[in-house]
């Protein structure tokens, strides 16, 4: 794999970093191309995610993406996948499906449990409150949601060490994405969910983390 070529298009953003926290933890070597993700920037900006260019990569026009010699992968979930299939081969961050199939589901389980509930809810929970037009139905439907998915969260760490599998794995990288930024839904993580709070600062403290929330540069 020395000789792969791998890019990563992406923006800092919960989604974003997932991807580059897991490339800093496999230490392999790729490219980071930052995006606009402002559409302000459509058709002003070459790398903005509307781009006609980065639709090729990626149809769906969000990030992160990334490119394995030529091989194209897009959703974050899928990306977390592909790279511990690929580049995980002691499975550090994951199990193996054959091998392991019970603690394999787990962390698929719980992946998709933050692909489709937390990033959602905690997206639009954010979306609205910061929207110059206030509208108090969708603020307390999707933040009371995203509290109800942290009080998961909460109650499965109050009996684990890490989301699934009993090890830090791709689960808890996911999530933290979105957990890392509880303060844009006025969630007090300290007070409300200590135990995430406790899950959250372990994983914050790792170099690999430090390094990968703040790519692209």
């Amino acid at each position: 794999m020395s000789d792969s070529k791998l890019t990563l298009y992406s923006y800092p953003t919960a989604n974003g970093v997932a991807a580059s926290i897991l490339l800093e933890e496999l230490g392999i070597p790729y490219e980071a191309v930052k995006m606009s993700i402002s559409d302000a920037d459509i058709g002003k900006v070459h790398n903005q995610v509307k781009s006609p260019w980065y639709l090729e990569l990626n149809p769906n026009g969000k990030i992160p993406t990334i490119s394995h010699n030529g091989f194209n992968v897009f959703e974050t979930s899928a990306i977390l996948l592909y790279l511990t299939a690929e580049f995980d081969k002691e499975n550090k961050f994951n199990f193996h499906p054959i091998q392991n199939p019970k603690e394999y589901s787990e962390v698929l389980q719980w992946v998709f449990f933050s692909h489709g509930g937390l990033g959602p809810m905690q997206g639009q929970g954010a979306h609205f409150l910061h929207a110059s037009e206030k509208i108090p139905y969708a603020i307390n439907r999707f933040t009371t949601e995203a509290r109800r998915v942290y009080s998961i969260l909460e109650d499965r760490l109050s009996k684990h060490e890490w989301i699934a599998g009993g090890k830090y794995t791709i689960a808890d990288i996911k999530a933290f994405g979105w957990i890392r930024r509880h303060g844009l839904v006025e969630i007090d993580l300290e007070k409300e969910f200590p135990k995430l709070k406790a899950w959250h600062d372990k994983i914050d403290a790792r170099p690999a983390v430090q390094k990968g929330v703040k790519i692209p540069a």
